[in-house]
């Protein structure tokens, strides 16, 4: 186990990507601080990773809420004293419509969640970091930084692009502290953000593409799995990128070279 006496927390730890990273990093021995907006399903991740020998706190929070996200890491310090890892997983797609049919608050929520809420929880995890050396990841999309048809993303695509340049001013302010951060862009994977995605007359705008073997070409159009971001996400904390930081990493099998 490569991760043993490490703390790590990881947002959207509740589901998909999230849950999957939070388990390979209790499996890899670290203890694990799982953050969701629903509390329900970090207890149902803190239980799994207990029955399987390892340490792990629920945390409910809002990523887009300083005083949550403070409280949040509070808590974490409190428990176990250190924080050395964090995965900046939790977003939303929000709404993909034409331009003039996003309203402002729409517009707000997706970069407050996205952009303000990787920001809140890179911030706060910033100084126990910096005590010790440590590792981020931040997990950001196609979207906006390979892909630009997916016409309607606008807003999401926006805050995946900047999570990317926020990664990159990090690393060199964090160099010095021996923190590393990097992102990883998946392209589509088989999650439950669904439930936070408005389609909203999105046929108005596209531009009609067809790919006769699906969109990834690795897979002949299968999504990836949680658990095969999950093994991305342990690679780009663990020693194994120690000379890795300010970088981004697409895990999409090849679809925003063929769809970009």
């Amino acid at each position: 186990m490569q991760l043993t006496e490490k703390v790590a927390l990881v947002t959207g730890a509740g589901s998909g990507i999230g849950r999957a990273a939070a388990l390979k990093l209790a499996q890899e021995g670290a203890k694990v601080a799982t953050l969701d907006l629903r509390a329900d399903r970090t207890e149902e991740v803190v239980a799994t990773i207990a029955a399987n020998g390892g340490e792990a706190l629920g945390l409910a929070a809002d990523i887009s809420n300083a005083e949550q996200m403070q409280s949040a890491v509070d808590q974490i310090i409190q428990r176990w004293g250190r924080l050395d890892l964090v995965v900046a997983n939790a977003g939303i797609n929000g709404v993909w419509a034409p331009i003039e049919e996003i309203t402002p608050e729409e517009w707000d929520l997706t970069l407050d969640v996205n952009l303000k809420g990787t920001f809140l929880t890179v911030k706060y995890a910033a100084p126990y970091l910096k005590a010790q050396g440590g590792a981020i990841v931040v997990i950001s999309s196609v979207n906006g930084t390979r892909i630009f048809s997916n016409t309607g993303a606008t807003a999401y695509s926006c805050a995946k692009a900047a999570q990317v340049t926020f990664t990159k001013m990090m690393a060199l302010e964090f160099a010095p502290h021996r923190v590393r951060i990097n992102a990883i862009c998946p392209g589509g994977v088989v999650t439950n953000i669904s439930e936070n995605t408005n389609l909203r007359n999105i046929d108005k705008i596209r531009i009609p593409v067809t790919y006769h073997n699906g969109p990834t070409p690795l897979t002949s159009g299968q999504r990836a799995t949680p658990e095969q971001l999950a093994e991305s996400i342990f690679f780009l904390l663990s020693d194994h990128a120690s000379h890795i930081t300010g970088t981004e990493l697409w895990v999409d099998g090849g679809h925003s070279l063929l769809q970009g």
